[in-house]
């Protein structure tokens, strides 16, 4: 009986189990079942659109790019939104469905009248009439492809249609070639410069009837110091002309569409990878057949990297009112008729950081107007005169030719079947120093003709090869004289080398009088004497910044790091030896600069004999005097370097150069010399910089 009750007991669990697990599948099935029902009948609609898309095409949107500041946080370049009618194409879009959107806008927008090619009005009639362009080929060409087709239709295209388009259909043609001149999907711009409101709303209103037509906001520059530093700073494209022709693989291969806006020129092109935006995405979703059934923005883009910059904006308005000022005065003095520009470049010694780049020059067609001519400070080259003895006195260090304290007798030198060379005055006999303070031409004939193994005999022919020439300008080099100073800026002019008919010609270029040099080489070579004899590459970019939403600079991405060219090859007593000539130049008894500067100013004055060569050819050839100044402020461990460059003056007597030199001087003292770097000592390739200057 035991075991009879043992299995019963068994059977009954066993059972029990069973329809457990039975009532578990039922409920597993009945779960199944509802899920189906709710994925096929409350969902399927959904369900099935999701399953019917296939593609989704993505399209870039406009970012401003990055802002420009000055080495103080002052916003120099900035960004304004601007509204803009654009287009892309959508999915599924056919040249009839363009054809049709182009003429709409063109009754809504009005355009003005642009440059064009014969190739964009032979594309719109191709495309806006098709049956005739069919017309244009033979029945055995209907074979070739696509493109062969289209290139003999292009060909013969009839002139009278090109005619009717130009009178009748040009804003037409103008649309078309804006709505077609990038890549399919691309947003092209159609207007944005001088969209009116009621051209806004009258769009909007009608964005239903016009496929890929839609209002974006668009981005514009604006400076906020008005014309001040504008052509240095850099212009940039419109979104008509898009990407530069000539740089277009350049740009393409880095992921730029055809319609970007880039910088075409100085610090927009030097830093266009920096300032360029990251744009933003908006996606398009299809169905099946093509059509747009969703459009998503997936990124809003951010502007491109912030520059803050080595300018002082405030000193550098300041110094463009100033040469605005000086060259209105020269001008009203006694036969300063040609004088029409003048240049002043200021940058810190050590560094290489410019604090200002300044150009002013008269306009020739409205000659009350003064316009910015701040690239002919890198651009432009000019016979510097005297300025350059200080290199001359060290080349004649460097190759033996003199000594610390050397003498040499300052009376007019007799060459033979040549007019005499003197200098402005007889000095008689005087050294290294004086020679200096006086600005003695006699002094530097004597060192050249030394470097080239002349011995002087008066009225007897000397000798000098084309290897003379060559040695003293090498040592120039060293200063910056007649090479690139570096400086982040495309364009930049080397000077003009002269090719020597004449041994006469060496004399003229050790003062300055044959050569033709930059302002901007001219600060980097007074720089190098200053600071102790490092040729320091110059620039105008201090730091790059991530861009932030409020205003002011972001997070430092990049600092630019101060860098040395080159070593002078001249030991730190040759150098101490010209600082000590320069300080004589405005402080000694004799100086050329006497009395010419409120603050302890070292430096030296120059004035060349030259010719005229300006924008008036009518006065070519003319005999004018080139002005300049370079020097440092203060004499010790100086704070800034300059040049100042006065070409064309009719008389070498209005002191301009030096009144714009002590003007500038005093502009720094107020606007920047409390803020100035202190001498660095962890400047690139040289340790010692700071030892040596001192």
């Amino acid at each position: 009986m035991g075991n009879r009750e043992l299995l019963k007991k068994n059977l009954k669990s066993r059972s029990f189990r069973l329809n457990l697990l039975f009532f578990v599948i039922f409920c597993l099935f009945t779960l199944l079942i509802i899920r189906l029902g709710l994925v096929q009948i409350v969902f399927g609609e959904s369900y099935s659109k999701e399953v019917s898309r296939l593609d989704a095409t993505v399209v870039s949107l406009p970012a401003p790019r990055g802002k420009m500041y000055d080495r103080h946080g002052q916003v120099i370049v900035d960004n304004e939104g601007m509204d803009a009618v654009a287009f892309s194409e959508e999915p599924g879009m056919t040249t009839e469905d363009k054809i049709e959107v182009t003429r709409k806008l063109a009754k809504l927008l009005s355009l003005e009248k642009e440059s064009y090619k014969e190739r964009d009005l032979k594309d719109y009639w191709l495309a806006a009439y098709p049956d005739e362009a069919e017309k244009l080929l033979k029945e055995k060409e209907l074979s070739l492809t696509g493109k062969e087709q289209y290139a003999l239709q292009i060909e013969r295209v009839p002139e009278t249609a090109l005619k009717e388009i130009e009178e009748k259909e040009l804003e037409e043609a103008i649309i078309y070639k804006r709505m077609t001149s990038g890549y399919m999907y691309e947003i092209q711009t159609i207007k944005s410069e001088g969209l009116t409101l009621e051209e806004m709303a009258t769009v909007s209103e009608n964005l239903s009837y016009l496929p890929g037509v839609e209002i974006i906001t668009d981005w514009n520059r604006i400076y906020p110091f008005g014309e001040m530093l504008k052509p240095v700073l850099g212009s940039v494209t419109t979104a008509k002309q898009g990407i530069l022709e000539e740089r277009s693989n350049y740009y393409l291969s880095r992921g730029y569409s055809r319609n970007d806006r880039v910088g075409k020129s100085y610090l927009e092109y030097q830093y266009e990878e920096l300032l360029h935006p990251n744009k933003g995405q908006k996606k398009y979703v299809t169905d099946r057949s093509g059509n747009v059934v969703d459009e998503v923005i997936v990124s809003e883009g951010s502007r491109g990297m912030d520059l803050r910059l080595s300018i002082n904006a405030d000193l550098q308005k300041e110094v463009e009112k100033i040469l605005e000022e000086e060259i209105r005065d020269a001008k009203a003095g006694k036969g300063n008729n040609l004088l029409d520009r003048a240049f002043v470049v200021m940058m810190h010694p050590y560094t290489g950081e410019v604090y200002s780049i300044a150009g002013k020059m008269i306009n020739q067609e409205n000659r009350s107007e003064l316009l910015d001519y701040s690239v002919g400070a890198f651009a432009s080259q000019y016979e510097m005169g005297s300025t350059v003895k200080g290199a001359t006195v060290l080349a004649g260090y460097q190759t033996g030719a003199i000594k610390h304290g050397s003498y040499f007798y300052d009376s007019p030198i007799y060459l033979a079947g040549a007019k005499p060379k003197s200098s402005w005055k007889n000095f008689g006999s005087l050294n290294d120093l004086k020679a200096l303070e006086v600005s003695s031409n006699v002094y530097m004939f004597h060192t050249v003709m030394k470097m080239a193994g002349v011995n002087y005999v008066a009225k007897a022919p000397i000798s000098v090869q084309q290897e003379d020439y060559t040695r003293l300008r090498n040592i120039y080099k060293q200063f910056g004289l007649g090479v690139s100073t570096g400086v982040d800026l495309p364009n930049e002019a080397t000077g003009f080398q002269g090719v020597p008919d004449n041994p006469g010609l060496l004399l003229d270029m050790a003062i300055g009088q044959y050569d033709t040099y930059t302002p901007l080489q001219m600060a980097q070579y007074v720089s190098a004497i200053a600071n102790g004899g490092m040729r320091v590459k110059p620039h105008l970019v201090a730091s790059v910044h991530e861009p932030i939403s409020e205003q002011g600079l972001g997070p430092v991405v990049q600092n630019i790091e101060t860098e040395v060219l080159n070593r002078v090859l001249n030991t730190d007593e040759d150098l101490a030896r010209v600082r000590e000539g320069f300080y004589r130049v405005v402080n000694g008894s004799n100086g050329t600069a006497k009395g010419s500067f409120t603050m302890d100013v070292s430096g030296k004055t120059g004035t060349a004999q030259t010719y005229y060569y300006g924008p008036d050819r009518s006065k070519w050839g003319q005999a004018t005097y080139n002005l300049t100044f370079v020097g440092y402020y203060p004499s010790e461990n100086p704070k800034v370097a300059f040049s100042v460059v006065v070409p064309w003056a009719s008389n070498d007597k209005h002191p301009v150069n030096k009144r714009i030199a002590n003007r500038v001087a005093e502009a720094f003292i107020k606007y920047e010399e409390q803020r100035a770097i202190e001498i660095p000592t962890n400047v690139e390739g040289e340790e010692a910089l700071l030892t040596e200057a001192q």
